[in-house]
């Protein structure tokens, strides 16, 4: 039997297709292997980019002291080999021709207004690296805030065991700094590893803790310090952050159970929120923050005797080398004059991630210890 014409014209014509097309292929030249940066052997640390046009590439970091110059090989590649990083985790960028940039091989970016920063973590045993452990999770959640008319996102930590159990759990509020977004805190900061660390150490309690992007203004970006800025996150926190938590998880009612803690301008935010809505909350953490006007403090300035009762913990850290040390040592002699009860926690360091991961494991054992603060 024979097969029609049509089906044989058509086999035909596929096989010539197919021909054509391995032809083709066989004529086009290999797609170049990608560069992959960091290539990390031990402490030995390989940084790499590929910028044939470039004159010049420097690498720039926390885990350097200086800029460092790469080396360009003929493939128009640049490259750099440290050898002595001790573990830890770092943020870092290549400065191409004068223009800072993340590193194009690196997937783990820190989440900025601005990227720019590239993440190297090289695993030890520090709070906020990953152990075996029991972990939690990290939920995100995108809204609609009708207290400030804008589309809004955070994220929230619920505590190893938080699925498989009816428990009620305390509330952090923690907020990032100004160059940064509500996905800084875990991204880079480690907070859920640090909190997994600590709850399972027992020197923590087990809590929930939600980040919310502290610019709810857009065009805030550039003004950290601006009021206007503070009381949108203000209103969107109390009338639209609060009741989506209280709905979807399941909080420890009352203010003895909420605490607000923030990094720079987040620091700002929590001292100027945590001080005028103490209904809401009973303690305070701020991690080298900018220091509001003397006028966001004028009822704790004026009833001393009334916010020692009321706040449990008022908590203000700040490193020798910090460039806010200076307005944090004004605030810390202001409140020791006025019989204000505080703990000033003064570091090595500046202003910067190592610091403020540090202050984090500090902050959270002193939280809803024994049900309380």
């Amino acid at each position: 039997m024979t097969l029609p014409r049509m089906l044989l014209a058509g086999l035909f014509t596929t096989l010539l297709i197919s021909q054509g097309w391995s032809e083709e292929k066989k004529k086009r030249k290999p797609r170049p292997a990608p560069v992959v940066s960091p290539l990390i052997k031990g402490a030995e640390v390989t940084f790499q980019i590929k910028a044939p046009r470039a004159e010049e590439v420097l690498l720039t970091g926390e885990m350097i002291d200086r800029r460092i110059p790469l080396k360009k090989n003929e493939n128009g590649i640049w490259s750099l080999t440290i050898d002595t990083i001790e573990s830890g985790l770092y943020g870092y960028s290549f400065v191409v021709d004068g223009l800072q940039i993340l590193d194009p091989g690196n997937p783990q970016s820190k989440p900025m207004r601005s990227p720019k920063t590239s993440i190297l973590h090289l695993p030890g045993d520090h709070p906020y690296d990953f152990k075996d452990v029991p972990h939690g999770t990290v939920h995100t959640h995108t809204y609609f805030s009708e207290p400030i008319q804008r589309q809004r996102s955070l994220r929230v930590y619920t505590p190893p065991g938080y699925e498989t159990s009816d428990d009620r759990y305390p509330l952090l509020v923690l907020q990032h700094g100004h160059s940064d977004s509500y996905a800084t805190w875990t991204t880079y900061g480690k907070a859920h590893w640090i909190l997994d660390n600590l709850i399972a150490e027992k020197k923590a309690v087990p809590m929930i803790v939600v980040m919310l992007d502290g610019h709810p203004i857009p065009e805030s970006y550039g003004k950290g310090r601006s009021p206007e800025n503070t009381e949108e996150l203000r209103k969107d926190l109390l009338d639209a952050a609060l009741p989506l938590l209280e709905k979807s998880y399941r909080l420890l009612p009352g203010r003895d159970h909420r605490a607000i803690a923030g990094l720079s301008m987040g620091g700002l935010h929590a001292l100027t929120i945590g001080t005028q809505e103490r209904d809401t909350f009973s303690a305070i953490g701020s991690f080298s923050g900018a220091i509001p006007e003397q006028s966001v403090f004028g009822s704790v300035l004026s009833k001393p005797e009334t916010f020692n009762k009321e706040m449990r913990l008022l908590w203000i850290a700040c490193g020798k080398d910090d460039f806010l040390l200076g307005e944090n040592e004004k605030l810390n002699a202001l409140l020791e004059s006025k019989g204000i009860q505080h703990d000033w926690v003064l570091t090595e360091g500046g202003h910067s991630w190592p610091v403020w991961r540090d202050y984090l494991t500090q902050f959270a054992p002193l939280l809803f210890q024994n049900g309380d603060l």
